[in-house]
């Protein structure tokens, strides 16, 4: 290490070489801490595990290339560590001695996001509203703080993306706003923590927790450490303070949050916009939720003045669902609480090359070639010669494994070019060896079935029988058809 150091600073007497190579030496050290200081580390992109050298696999986790360089902030940890040792040590509590209080959900006044919120806001949660670009994210929490602020609630948005002006003209686009909703054109971190304890708000939206920055973090607003930071910060506001504070975060091309996982696991809620920017039709799904079922979904649909709430999802998902064509069949399926019909649809032609194509739009690949190879060695369908797509209507992804038997049937309807029924429904989980296994929650589906209208549902059969022996449905107007093999569903009569 070749260190220059001042003559100014060398004692008169250090004129020998052993204490010219003292100081030297001591000129070293003084400079390896400052380096030590301004070290970095490799952040987990998936867990959030930080590492002082990069590695291949990540030793939390165990995924692959998956650390990323980041500054380690020593300064900010250091204020966090001695604060942390000043302050009055925290005394445990009996949990029955707790007060909870009359704590009850605040309405947003839309039922769909309600409902995947798991019945309204909990106080001091903290909720992340993902999606792509344009999807509709900024849209239907501003939708939410006008309803909130019809109400009287004292509502906060924050954007570090748009100006005030720019808020209002979308804002004018959904309709009047009244007194009790704020707007902050603010990305510093520390100044809204300000405005928002001198507000004192209900609700703080915060719209992007990209563009956020804290001054005493060493990095550009968005990277792996201001997220983590910021988050922090504004748990600590919600939980202290009971203020419900939602964050918009923008995804990556995988569809993932941008910044770590780490952000999902601090949260109490995930909401992910799904669906095609260019289509008429949002899904909103719950990833994750403390105080909720998971999977829950709501969707909308996308017009001039807003997103329009779809009670009836499956209206619209088989609504143009062709007739008298093969290689399309319905299938109920649950998302959450939620039951609804979806179109599947299967197109298998002659490939010209060696490989066969397989593609699957809706729901997941791998599925679909273990199908594939279920038919070719269960029924000696020849599937080796012909491409395969598989598509969910609708903009749905489904990946439960009662799709199954909805998928086979697709396939071979295809294939052979014979048409199933209009009036059937199917749903079950297929087998490696072909069996029909059994789903859960077979009588609601059932239920869905009978209220949309279908007259005959193929099913397994255990289910079946289940449904037979509770007796808690009007089977009047349906024919269930048990099955306990895929060769049962070749010969049916629904074939034409």
């Amino acid at each position: 290490m070749n260190i220059a150091v001042n003559a100014a600073s060398i004692p008169a007497g250090a004129s020998n070489s052993r204490d010219w190579r003292r100081y030297r030496f001591r000129a070293e050290r003084e400079q390896s801490k400052e380096m030590a200081k301004a070290k970095t580390l490799f952040y987990c992109s998936e867990c959030g595990a930080e590492t002082g050298k990069w590695q291949g696999q990540c030793p939390g986790c165990g995924q692959w290339n998956t650390l990323v360089e980041a500054p380690s902030a020593v300064s900010s940890s250091g204020k966090r560590k001695a604060a942390a040792h000043n302050a009055t040590a925290a005394e445990p509590a009996r949990m029955r001695d707790i007060a909870i209080g009359d704590e009850r959900r605040l309405l947003t006044g839309i039922a769909e996001l309600d409902r995947v919120l798991g019945g309204g806001i909990v106080a001091g949660s903290l909720v992340l509203v993902g999606g792509d670009p344009g999807i509709g994210k900024s849209t239907l929490l501003l939708q939410m703080c006008k309803q909130l602020s019809d109400k009287g609630e004292k509502v906060l948005y924050v954007s570090g993306e748009e100006s005030l002006k720019q808020i209002k003209l979308r804002g004018e686009r959904i309709g009047e706003f009244s007194d009790s909703i704020y707007l902050l054109s603010e990305t510093g971190i520390s100044l809204i923590d300000t405005a928002i304890g001198r507000l004192q708000p209900k609700i703080v939206i915060v719209d992007s927790i990209q563009t956020m920055y804290e001054e005493s973090v060493d990095a550009a607003p968005g990277s792996m450490s201001q997220v983590r930071e910021i988050t922090g910060i504004l748990l600590r506001i919600a939980k202290s303070r009971g203020i419900s504070i939602f964050i918009v975060g923008h995804v990556t091309k995988e569809g993932n949050v941008a910044g770590p996982r780490m952000l999902e696991h601090m949260v109490d809620t995930v909401l992910y916009f799904e669906g095609d920017a260019s289509a008429a039709y949002r899904i909103l799904r719950g990833v994750k939720n403390r105080f909720g079922s998971t999977n829950e979904i709501g969707v909308f649909e996308m017009k001039g003045k807003g997103l329009v709430e779809v009670p009836n999802p499956s209206e619209y998902m088989i609504q143009g669902k062709p007739v008298g064509e093969s290689g399309s069949v319905v299938a109920c399926a649950i998302e959450g609480s939620r039951s609804f019909m979806i179109e599947v649809q299967a197109l298998v032609c002659h490939t010209y090359f060696n490989m066969p194509r397989r593609t699957a739009a809706g729901t997941d690949y791998n599925r679909v070639n273990l199908l594939i190879a279920v038919l070719e060695k269960r029924l000696g369908l020849r599937m080796s010669d012909s491409d395969a797509y598989v598509n969910v209507a609708g903009g749905m992804r489904i990946t439960e494994p009662a799709l199954d038997l909805a998928i086979i049937a697709a396939l071979i309807s295809s294939q052979s070019g014979k048409v199933m029924d209009e009036h059937t429904v199917l749903f079950g989980e297929v087998g490696l060896v072909g069996e029909v296994r059994a789903v859960p929650q077979c009588e609601k589906r059932v239920a869905e079935a009978v209220k949309t209208g279908y007259r005959t549902c193929i099913l397994p059969l255990a289910n079946k029988l289940a449904i037979e022996k509770s007796g808690n449905l009007d089977l009047s107007g349906i024919c269930l058809v048990g099955i306990r093999n895929i060769r049962e569903i070749v010969d049916r009569k629904e074939w034409s």
